[in-house]
Order: structure tokens, then sequence, then C-alpha cells
């Protein structure tokens, strides 16, 4: 049986970079495979106190963005992770089979922590594990993540390998990643060089997935570019990182290779691609924020959805967490 899972912290509004990267791939995939899992893990925001503020509200704007883009309810669950506290016990034993080393060579805690390390929280330190908790517990066996994520399902299978030798039973699956399509990266509208994030200071550096149709065109023509004109091959791109991701996100969005769009656009200036890319971005993108909008104008459909997944969540996450209780010779509770 295949069973993809995945999931995306509720830390702000839904941007492009969180579409393309991910839940436009999801969409696609979820026809694949005989069961989908996506989840909002909103335990992995509380790493970072400042994206506590508005929880709730923000767990709503990424479901709501789940069944704007096209999730289908008939072939997919949505849930929210802490509604499974099944996550938090698993993470708790991998904490204690897991190697300190192995967290040490976890390259996102380090640019997250930064040079204030040592006031780093453990949780930060630590997410790697509830990320395997995350995936393991619903033994899944796809995982789609972008590049900068690949290392957390490889220390994920490294887990769930040194459980089923540690207890001689092979209670977990060995996760594949799924890398696909070419907006797995999208950068910032203001610096090519880094990936578009909530965290900026700059709204112009993203778009929104909820943005209106001034806004979207307005950020289209203020983000940055260069002086030459578009390239007619894409190796001519490597140095022009601002013209690279407009390209990239317009070939995403259009459903071609950032190849075929050079060759449509070569010698064309910006002014004129910016032109075609907002048009693009008002038929694709426009349709699901204004989605989005009317699906929050009734949070309790939305909690509904989201009560009935976390119910599918917990009686598949709890015969796979008696499994392992049973497989490491945990008493068994009675009458419970």
């Amino acid at each position: 049986m295949t069973r993809i899972f995945s999931g995306i912290r509720p830390t702000g509004d839904i941007h492009l970079g969180n579409y393309l990267g991910a839940i436009r791939n999801w969409v696609s995939m979820q026809y694949e495979m005989d069961e989908n899992l996506f989840c909002i893990v909103d335990l992995h925001a509380l790493t970072t106190l400042e994206d506590v503020k508005g929880l709730a509200e923000n767990t709503r704007i990424v479901a709501a963005a789940y069944l704007a883009s096209g999730i289908d309810l008939n072939k997919s669950t949505i849930f929210v992770q802490s509604h499974v506290p099944t996550h938090t016990e698993l993470a708790w034993i991998f904490s204690c089979i897991t190697p300190m080393g192995w967290l040490n060579r976890m390259t996102q805690f380090k640019e997250k922590a930064g040079k204030h390390r040592e006031n780093a929280c453990l949780g930060l330190y630590a997410y790697p594990v509830l990320m395997a908790a995350d995936m393991l517990i619903y033994k899944a066996t796809h995982v789609p993540v972008g590049e900068d994520q690949k290392q957390h399902v490889e220390i994920t299978r490294d887990i769930a390998g040194l459980f089923n030798r540690q207890f001689d039973r092979e209670v977990f699956p060995y996760p594949e990643p799924i890398i696909r399509g070419a907006g797995m990266r999208v950068m910032s509208l203001r610096d090519g060089t880094s990936k578009m994030s909530k965290s900026d200071l700059s709204e112009y550096s993203r778009i929104h997935m909820m943005d209106d149709a001034d806004t979207l065109a307005l950020k289209v023509r203020k983000a940055k570019t260069d002086t030459q004109a578009l390239p007619a091959e894409v190796k001519d791109l490597e140095v022009r990182p601002e013209a690279a991701n407009l390209i990239n996100i317009y070939a995403c969005l259009s459903d071609q290779s950032a190849a075929q769009v050079c060759e449509t656009f070569a010698g064309k200036d910006f002014s004129s691609f910016k032109k075609e890319l907002t048009e693009l971005l008002m038929a694709k993108i426009l349709p699901i924020g204004q989605e989005m909008h009317r699906l929050l104008k009734d949070k309790g459909e939305l909690d509904q959805i989201l009560n009935r997944g976390a119910v599918h969540a917990r009686t598949l996450a709890e015969s796979h967490m008696k499994e392992i209780r049973e497989a490491m010779g945990l008493l068994a509770p009675q009458g419970l």
C-alpha cells in the first residue's frame, strides 16, 4: 500500500512558494497513491514563539488553502497535528533511541539558530525527531518535500531502520522522498538568492495566495530584475537569479520547462514578460485566493472537516502505536 504524508506549518498566510513547492504537487499526487494524509503541523510552529500568535486562525488558513487548491476529501485526509496525540508519544520514543550525533548534522538547525545556538529551544533542535514521528506513525511510504527538506526524510529512514533493528521487527517502512517540479524552491521577489518566506520583512518579497488582483499586479511590477533582455537558453540564467526566479515561476504556473519559457520570451524585455506573468497569476492564483476567502467565512465547516480528518488519522495512528508499544514490550493498558 502506498501512503503519502506531508504538511505545512501554520505560521501565517500561505504564499506562492508554499503552493508551487508543495500543495500544487499534492493535488496531482493524491490520485497516484492509495492513501493521502495532509497535515497542518501546528506543533512545529511552537519552536518559534512569534509563530504562536494567531495559530488557530493560521491553521484554518492552511486548511482553506489545501481545499481551495484542489485537495479532494474523497481521496485525501486533512487534519491538524496536535489533534493526534500519538505524534508526540512516538517522538519521545524516537528521542530515546536517536543518537545526538545525527541531530548535530542537521543543517536547518544551524541555519535557524544562527549565532544564538545556545539560546535555541530544545524543540528547534529536536524537531527532526518529531518530523520522523509525523511520517512514521502512519507508516508513510512517500513524502513530498523540497530539496532543502530531503535531509529530514533521510534521518527519518535512519530512525526507522534503527528502531527495526533495535527491536528486531520490521515495524516501519523506509519512506521515499518525492521531489517534483521546478518550483520546489521559489525565491524571493526582492532577492533571487533567498527562498520566498513569510519571515521576510518586505511584503513585496512574496505573493500571498489571498492577495487581490491589484496587489498581485503591483508585486510583479516591483519584482527585482536586471537590465538585460530575457535569454534564449536556461544556462544564461545561472548568473541572473532574479530573472531565473520569475522564469521559474512562469514555467511552473504554465506547466512548461524553463527552457520552453526562455524560447518563447527570448530577447523580450522584462516589462512585457511581467505583463504575461501577471495575467498567468490572475488566471491560476487569484481564483484559489478567492475560494480561500469564501471558505474562511464558514469557520465551523472548516473545523468540522479538520475534526473528521483527525478521527481518521487518530484511528490509523493508534493502530500503529499499538504495534509499536508491543514491539518495545510496553505494558498494554487494560480496559481503555
